[in-house]
């Protein structure tokens, strides 16, 4: 998934935002000329070449699964 939007044009996913594939909570937002599609990182990782023919742009925020928690103090 090489192509990026900017933070400024696409919202961060939230919560809310579910795979469009399974309805885990989602972490790639897809957008193309067709419209956008949600994915959770295991289907973005599966789909990741046909992502790449056909988005426009991709909101990958796959990173955030690799951030440590913060502590409660």
């Amino acid at each position: 998934m090489s192509t990026t939007a900017s933070p400024e044009t696409t919202p961060a996913l939230t919560a809310a935002d579910r795979c469009d594939a399974c309805g885990a909570q989602g972490y790639v937002r897809v957008l193309m000329d067709a419209g956008e599609l949600i994915f959770c990182a295991h289907h973005a990782r599966k789909h990741a070449a046909t992502i790449d023919q056909v988005a426009t742009h991709v909101h990958d925020e796959t990173s955030r699964l690799y951030e440590p928690e913060h502590e409660q103090a």
